[in-house]
Formats: C-alpha cells, sequence, structure tokens
C-alpha cells in the first residue's frame, strides 16, 4: 500500500506593504455655520433693527404730534366753541361754529366738481387712453399735483375773484380745493382700475356686452373700494389747505351759507387764531386744530367701514 503523494500548497501573492499610515480623516461638521454666513446673519439683523426703529420712529412721530394737540386742544372744547361764532378782537369765548359748517360747505361743493372730474378722467386713462392725448393728461396731472397750494390759490384768485365773480368767495374757495383734488382722485383711480384683472374684461366683452357696460358694471365695482379711498385722501388733502382759502374765501365771523360771499373755513378760522397775541385764541387754534383732525379720522374710519363692505361683498 503505496503513501499518499504529497501536495504542496499554491504559492500566494506576497501583499504589499503600505508605503505609510495615513492619518486620520478630520472631524468636520458640514452643518456648522461659516464666517460669512455669520456675517450675513448679523447684517440682516442689523438691517431688521435699522427698520424697526425707522417704522417706530415715524409712528412715534404721529402720536407725539397728536397728544401734543389733544393735551392741547381738550381745554377748548365745549359746547360753545362748537356752536357759538368767534368774537371780536381781544373779547374771550366764542367758538368756530362758521368754520365746521363752512368747510363742510367747501368740501362738499369741491366734491360735486372734483369727484366727476377726477374719476371720469381716471377711467379714461385706464380704460380708452392711449396715444399723445393720454400722455398729455397724465403729465399735467403730475404738475398740478406738484404745485404748491398757494400757487393754485394766486390762480383762482386772479381768475375767480378778480375777473370774474369780483370778490371774495365761498365758490373761489371750492374751485381752489378741486383743482387740488383732481390729480390725487384722477391718479389713484387710474391705478386702481389697472389692478383690476383683464380676464374680467375679457369674460364681459366675449358675452357681448359694450365696453362701456364693461367698464360700469364690471370694472367700476371690483374697483369701488379703491375710488373711495383715493376720494377720502383728496378730501384730506384739500380739507387742511390755509394758503388757497385765504386768497379765495378770506374768511367770515358770522353764519353763512352764501357761495358768494365769503365763508369762514377750520384752517383759516385756525390762522386767525394762532397769530392773535391772546392764550384764550392760541388755546381755541388748538381746538380747532383738533377738530380737524377728528373730521379727517372720521373720514378714514368711514373709508374703512366702506372697503371692508366692499371686500366682504366681493368674497
Amino acid at each position: 500500500m503505496s503513501s499518499p503523494a504529497f501536495i504542496s500548497p499554491a504559492p500566494t501573492a506576497p501583499v504589499p506593504a503600505a508605503p505609510f499610515d495615513a492619518p486620520p480623516a478630520p472631524n468636520i461638521d458640514i452643518l456648522a455655520p461659516d464666517s460669512r454666513y455669520v456675517m450675513r446673519r448679523a447684517a440682516s439683523h442689523g438691517m431688521t433693527l435699522l427698520i424697526g426703529a425707522a417704522a417706530l420712529g415715524a409712528v412715534a412721530i404721529l402720536w407725539i404730534i397728536l397728544g401734543y394737540v389733544i393735551v392741547r386742544g381738550v381745554p377748548a372744547l365745549n359746547t360753545a366753541f362748537f356752536t357759538e361764532r368767534p368774537l371780536p378782537y381781544g373779547e374771550p369765548g366764542g367758538g368756530i361754529g362758521p368754520a365746521i359748517l363752512g368747510s363742510l360747505a367747501l368740501m362738499g361743493v369741491a366734491s360735486l366738481v372734483g369727484v366727476p372730474l377726477g374719476v371720469g378722467a381716471g377711467i379714461y386713462l385706464s380704460e380708452f387712453g392711449r396715444g399723445r392725448l393720454s400722455t398729455a393728461v397724465r403729465f399735467c396731472s403730475d404738475i398740478v399735483a406738484g404745485l404748491p397750494s398757494i400757487v393754485v390759490g394766486v390762480f383762482i384768485w386772479a381768475l375767480l375773484v378778480k375777473q370774474v365773480i369780483g370778490n371774495f368767495s365761498g365758490l373761489a374757495g371750492a374751485a381752489a380745493l378741486a383743482i387740488i383734488m383732481v390729480p390725487i382722485i384722477l391718479r389713484t383711480v387710474e391705478e386702481v382700475l389697472r389692478l383690476v384683472p383683464h380676464s374680467l374684461r375679457e369674460a364681459a366683452l366675449a358675452l357681448g356686452v359694450p365696453q362701456w357696460r364693461v367698464v360700469v358694471g364690471v370694472v367700476l365695482p371690483s374697483a369701488r373700494a379703491g375710488i373711495i379711498t383715493g376720494v377720502v385722501l383728496s378730501l384730506a388733502r384739500a380739507g387742511g389747505e390755509t394758503a388757497p382759502l385765504l386768497l379765495t374765501t378770506l374768511g367770515n365771523q358770522f353764519f353763512s351759507w352764501n357761495l358768494m360771499q365769503p365763508m369762514a373755513a377750520i384752517p383759516v378760522q385756525i390762522y386767525n387764531y394762532a397769530v392773535a397775541p391772546y392764550d384764550d385764541w392760541h388755546t381755541k387754534a388748538w381746538g380747532a386744530s383738533l377738530v380737524l383732525i377728528v373730521i379727517i379720522g372720521l373720514l378714514s374710519v368711514l373709508t374703512r367701514a366702506a372697503t371692508g363692505g366692499s371686500r366682504r361683498s366681493a368674497q
């Protein structure tokens, strides 16, 4: 019996030795912010603080002015202040009754002229205005909106007071206020109507509705809130003007509804009280300023109520 043959193992390839030992991989946190990110974040926070401080400063100035007017004007408020006429120089007492009624009358007459003109011109520029005429209308509107109000007063004085009517009158004052109101309403209405989606116009036109019916029945109701806001802004601007009224209405110490004669107005009465050398009249000037602010505030509240109702009906 022969012995088993010896089988030698197959030779294996030698394993090459590593030339050197590799250093361990560094522990890098990929979520850790780098220096540039930290700087950008710091700059963002800094700008946010600056913008917030600017907004807070603007609101603080408004509240400081309002609070100061309230503190100085409240002592003048009583029943006689709202119902009586101003007394002659040097006499304590009296009120601003004629000025309140005169301001309301002037703003009412100015609205009858300025609102239709401003809304109509805004509709024309937004819906029909093309070419040189619309460009000229926009250019003139921007110029009139940027004119100082005393320039408007001088123009009305030279045209109506001196040439047409022949004397100071409430009608001339209303005309000056209407000129101030028109460009504000025009530009506001134009921009608001441009925000109405064109799909609404196209849908109405596709049904065969004439374009004027589309404007009246579709476009204007959709932009009612913005139009009302523009009208109220123009009233707020015109209601506080003094220089045009000094050159047109002149003022009146008595109750008067005659638009062809001088009329009282709150801004004119504030000026007359403020330039007088009497402490009682200075207090009444602050009280009249407070009344004017309240009137403008009531207009703003009515605007918010109207626009809120428009949004609810639209929804």
